[in-house]
């Protein structure tokens, strides 16, 4: 939860709250979540269990009620600092020169530390198969990481080595000039051959560690998708990135009613009744970056990348084929 706390909370003055009317069928902290969005319910009852919430100078308890004329003074804990250290992990190497690496990502290894996951990330096996050579641009808990991927999903990522690499690649995704293509089984059978979803996506309004699509947010999202295979109760599919929003494909496809198979943060239901209808559930979000291309920022010379299916997401797609055969 420290990770809902930004740096300026951290190291700023407790923040106060008036309360301008009694409200006797509210708990304190569901009125909390209200006027202050940005932290969840369940970081404010921590904070409250933690006694960094007084109402008028006492210590607040979760299901009091507000009242009209009370003072809420919140203090926010320090967030522990992390710092990135080199790890001997596995590493599967698909390209790497003096600028920077391609590597085929684990499904279930972090991209960089954070608060819950210190160690056993990306980021540490780069320091230690780099030997420290990596650029310095994302700061000491993201030496090198350009873009990132979701924790549970696998596939190709390039880091960089130096910061004149980093600040290249980093140009061409933000002109959306890298060719990113994931390979995804989605929930249900996609009647179209092809589509495209152009809608875009925020925090969602209630549950914060989720996005959604929300309409008239201002970031916009797009992803374009074709089938690559039917398969029993379930499509392949492969979707192009043209822009890169937080859990932009899995949100995407839950939106249009086809989330993707073992995403146990957007498509739960669709998980359990494909296990209950074809006898096979996936323990991950099935959901790989299959292709990776961008133009290498010191030669000019365009690479590209592709990685190899995981042997869950193979074993996965085989067991749904012999369930339509």
């Amino acid at each position: 939860m420290a990770d809902e706390f930004t740096a300026g909370e951290a190291e700023s003055e407790p923040t106060v709250v008036t309360i301008n009317e009694t409200l006797t069928s509210e708990r304190l902290d569901r009125y909390l979540t209200t006027q202050l969005p940005h932290i969840s319910r369940a970081g404010i009852q921590r904070l409250l269990r933690e006694g960094n919430i007084l109402v008028d100078g006492k210590k607040a308890k979760p299901t009091q009620h507000p009242v009209a004329g009370q003072t809420v003074e919140i203090t926010w804990p320090i967030p522990k600092e992390i710092e990135a250290r080199p790890e001997n992990l596995p590493l599967e190497v698909l390209f790497e020169d003096d600028d920077l690496i391609v590597v085929n990502k684990p499904a279930g290894m972090p991209t960089h530390p954070s608060n819950g996951h210190e160690s056993g990330t990306l980021v540490n096996a780069l320091l230690h198969h780099c030997a420290g050579s990596l650029s310095g641009v994302g700061g000491v808990v993201r030496p090198g990481i350009v873009h990132r991927l979701d924790m549970d999903t696998s596939g190709c990522l390039v880091a960089a080595k130096n910061d004149t690499a980093h600040l290249g690649l980093a140009e061409q995704f933000k002109e959306r000039e890298v060719d990113k293509r994931y390979h995804a089984i989605v929930a249900g059978r996609l009647a179209n051959d092809e589509g495209e979803i152009d809608a875009p996506i925020a925090r969602h309004p209630v549950h914060r560690k989720l996005m959604a699509v929300q309409p008239g947010a201002s970031r916009n999202a797009r992803t374009g998708w074709r089938v690559m295979e039917r398969l029993a109760k379930c499509t392949l599919v492969e979707a192009t990135l043209y822009t890169g929003r937080t859990h932009q494909i899995r949100v995407h496809f839950k939106h249009i009613g086809f989330p993707l198979i073992g995403d146990a943060m957007y498509g739960p239901k669709a998980t359990a009744q494909l296990a209950g209808d074809t006898g096979v559930r996936a323990e991950r979000q099935m959901l790989h970056a299959r292709y990776l291309a961008f133009t290498h920022p010191r030669s000019g010379e365009r690479k590209s990348f592709e990685a190899a299916w995981p042997s869950d997401f193979d074993k996965t797609v085989n067991a749904l084929r012999k369930g339509e055969s």
